[in-house]
């Protein structure tokens, strides 16, 4: 057994006597023994356990290769974000010497954290704390693959945006994997695989599979009726699910790939109202998770909408897999996407050190490394102001003049103070070069079309968006540019559908009736996440007014 290496799993203070008294009237004391296990990597995390007396280490692995990584006295509590959002446990526990533990049911555990804000923010804090260090620390599931396979790449996407402590790898250098393969018997072309704890081995899972086995896809959507789904899970998406919820509608949120949108991979959100500190986009998707789970909405990952049709007054939702999911009203929510960079050489290295988000995930594969992130925008911004942390230097190349025309000020004025963040105006990316990583990049001022080498291990873009749309088809009209028109925007070129309700449009519905979108992919809305949040929160509003109309289908 080898010892504690690091705090990895994240200390934080002891529960308060007054903070315990409060998770007793909703738990149960038990005696524990030397050697018990609480709670067992690779199975549901269904109890929230505090240590009265005695010790509970948590550890990774088993046997000879246990690995102690973190020691829990009296007053400490266990688990992390998966005892909240139902997920698998990532570690063990077990107990070191016997004493007492208070153990209390994951559901208990919300409902009570509901009603007890101040204990909720403590445990809440703490939990997406140790997401966040086991991540970092490379803690959970193995994937097992070349960095040049495509669902290599697509794994390491699918756990990256989600959030998923997991660690890579790769074929090509690491000689442990190479020797793991052969003791299970896998050839090299059988990768890429997942070895789940114990060493279950998924081979080349598809994200539903793996999202299964996390506990994150619950099937609860396929063929499900309800008064309100939600396509999309960034903030819009979120807060439609928790105004929608709480409101006693009952709630479906789909998402094609991970909870958070576009805003879930920012490293710092400074300028959202009520966090004067800022707040990373995983924390405040996370919180907007718990906060719907709780309230009764159920949220499926991944669970990719393929089209949208109208029967009989209500509106379904077609999924990729097969499954539909019937409401009287649609939230469409789902965004927009970063546009790919068309420069030489990106497409070979696209998850090699080209990245399209700057989170700790992306953030650890390139750490004291010289970077360069493309954009003149917010995101950009943000970005590059998180990997100066860690990187030696981080270029911002911006093909405009300034940056004052996209960004916010306090993001300028912290960016032109930094010592480590380059800004280069009229500046273009033309080639990505590299052996089997992105080692330099061929750049090119746009005014005198002179070029230059410009060394970088990796390159984050954030060059502008184009709206997820290609799902509805010819469901909804669209504007010229692909985003949905909602309210006046859209009335006059989809009168007839207005005939029977003898109505206008809603202030945020599309060209069809019960159908709202919010956010992003809305024509002419304000890129902010608080502008998002609150079109989600409007749109429960008008889908009351809409219910009202047509009734339920539950009860139709």
């Amino acid at each position: 057994m080898r010892t504690p290496t690091a705090d990895v799993y994240g200390a934080y203070p002891p529960l308060t006597d007054d903070q315990i008294a409060i998770l007793r009237s909703c738990g149960q004391v038990q005696a524990v023994c030397e050697g018990e296990q609480l709670f067992r990597a690779g199975e549901p995390s269904e109890e929230f356990f505090v240590v009265l007396s005695g010790t509970v280490a948590v550890v990774e692995g088993h046997g000879d290769q246990e690995q102690v990584v973190q020691l829990h006295g009296p007053h400490s509590f266990l688990g992390e974000l998966g005892v909240l959002e139902g997920q698998t446990a990532f570690l063990s526990a077990v107990v070191r010497t016997p004493g007492e533990v208070l153990a209390v049911g994951s559901a208990a555990l919300r409902d009570l954290l509901s009603r007890e804000p101040a204990l909720g923010d403590v445990i809440l804090r703490a939990y997406l704390l140790r997401r966040t260090m086991l991540a970092g620390a490379g803690t959970g599931f193995r994937i097992i693959g070349s960095a040049f396979s495509p669902d290599t790449r697509r794994l390491l996407e699918f756990a990256a945006r989600n959030r998923l402590p997991h660690r890579w790898a790769d074929l090509e250098k690491d000689t442990e994997a190479e020797a793991l393969l052969t003791r299970l018997g896998i050839a090299p072309e059988e990768t890429p695989i997942v070895v789940w704890h114990d060493y279950r081995v998924l081979r080349n899972p598809s994200n539903v599979e793996l999202a299964r086995v996390i506990g994150l896809r619950t099937e609860t959507a396929a063929k499900a009726v309800c008064d309100l789904v939600v396509v999309g899970a960034g903030p819009g998406g979120l807060a439609a699910a928790v105004y929608g919820a709480s409101e006693g509608l009952s709630t479906v949120v789909l998402d094609a790939v991970a909870t958070g949108g576009q805003a879930g991979t920012s490293p710092r959100i400074e300028n959202y109202l009520g966090f004067p500190a800022g707040i990373s986009g995983m924390e405040l998707a996370e919180r907007a998770v718990v906060q719907a789970n709780r309230f009764g909405a159920r949220i499926d990952v991944p669970a990719e909408a393929a089209g949208l049709e109208q029967r009989e007054g209500n509106s379904v939702v077609r999924l990729a897999d097969g499954g539909t999911v019937t409401a009287a009203n649609v939230v469409v929510a789902t965004g927009a996407r970063y546009r790919r960079l068309t420069a030489a050489g990106v497409e070979r290295f696209e998850g090699l050190g080209i990245h399209y988000a700057a989170t700790v995930w992306e953030a650890r594969t390139c750490r004291l490394d010289t970077v360069a992130v493309v954009g003149g925008g917010n995101s950009a911004g943000q970005a590059a102001l998180f990997l100066a942390r860690e990187s030696p230097a981080v270029h911002l190349l911006v093909r405009g003049g300034d940056l004052e025309h996209s960004m916010s000020r306090y993001l300028i004025d912290r960016i032109e103070r930094h010592p480590r963040i380059h800004v280069r105006l009229y500046t273009e990316v033309r080639e990505v070069t590299g052996e089997d990583r992105v080692e330099s990049l061929i750049v090119e001022d746009n005014r005198t079309r002179e070029q230059g080498v410009l060394a970088a291990r990796a390159l984050f873009v954030f060059i502008g968006a184009r709206p997820a749309t290609s799902w509805l088809a010819d469901a909804v009209a669209l504007d010229r540019r692909g985003f949905i028109p909602t309210g006046q925007d859209v009335a006059q070129v989809t009168a007839d559908l207005w005939n029977p309700l003898a109505r206008t449009p809603l202030a945020l519905e599309t060209g069809l009736p019960g159908v709202f979108a919010v956010g992003d992919v809305r024509s002419g809305s304000v890129k902010r996440v608080a502008s998002a949040v609150g079109e989600g929160a409007m749109a429960v509003r008008l889908a009351h007014e809409h219910l009202g109309e047509v009734g339920s289908p539950a009860i139709r």
